[in-house]
């Protein structure tokens, strides 16, 4: 059996991380159509008509896409978190790790876990914390889609594939394979549809693994955590979109 820091990272880096947002998007455009015209009292037989300007439409500036400087900013950081948190950088080391399964209904689970980045996802930034060698330990991660429709277009992606699939195999090299049971569960009214899942270890060399799963949509970016234990995940999510509301404001579109 690994320790909830291993099996968390080792969940975590391949990559089930997705969506979300509130559309807001339209762009305010001012047009003006000066139309001139002269006449006199006593017009000559044949006049012309003076010419009209043409109608003149400006459009607004599109806002320039989200950088990972930007994304970064929105993170949490120590100042926000109760005491006895530190950021944990130590390296990761489960990128081969992979899900599978022969079920059709885990179809899209597993490709979405099995990707190194969210797909469509044109900016991220992450940060990991530890309460110590004990944990509890948690990841938070920023995508910047591109726009609201595609941050949400991923985030209903992830819940139906959460809800379709019951259990898939996790395999992680150097130490084996187990059976993960998977389950949707209710995360904190936090950001713009929500959803949160649960990988939990059944057997295997990875018994008794747990991992909790939060997203939530900030306008054009996605906000995804994973943790090893339900006690952090209601504050912690909370406030890491109150914070990227915060911080990142409006939403943003742009490649």
């Amino acid at each position: 059996m690994v320790n909830s820091r291993s099996f968390l990272s080792l969940v975590l880096a391949a990559g089930l991380a997705t969506t979300l947002a509130a559309c807001n998007g339209s762009s305010d455009k001012a047009a003006t159509s000066p139309s001139t015209s002269t006449s006199s009292s006593t017009p000559p037989p044949s006049t012309t008509p003076a010419p009209t300007t043409p109608s003149v439409t400006q459009s607004a500036p599109v806002p320039a896409a989200r950088t990972k400087a930007e994304l970064t900013k929105a993170l949490l950081e120590l100042p926000d978190l109760p005491s006895g948190f530190s950021i944990d950088n130590s390296p990761d080391e489960a990128d081969d790790t992979k899900l599978s399964s022969t079920d059709a209904r885990c179809k899209d689970l597993v490709l979405l876990f099995n990707a190194k980045t969210p797909p469509g996802a044109k900016v991220v930034a992450t940060r990991s914390f530890t309460g110590g060698q004990q944990g509890p330990f948690f990841d938070e991660e920023l995508d910047a889609m591109g726009s609201p429709a595609a941050a949400t277009a991923l985030l209903n992606r992830t819940r139906a594939a959460i809800r379709s699939c019951k259990s898939a195999k996790l395999t992680v090299p150097g130490t084996g394979s187990s059976t993960v049971e998977v389950s949707e569960i209710s995360v904190p009214k936090a950001g713009t549809g929500p959803v949160g899942g649960r990988f939990v270890a059944d057997g295997g060399p990875l018994d008794g693994g747990e991992v909790l799963f939060g997203f939530t949509g900030i306008g054009d970016v996605v906000l995804a955590m994973s943790f090893d234990t339900p006690d952090v995940l209601d504050g912690a999510l909370g406030d890491a979109a109150a914070k990227a509301i915060k911080v990142l404001g409006a939403p943003k579109t742009g490649a």
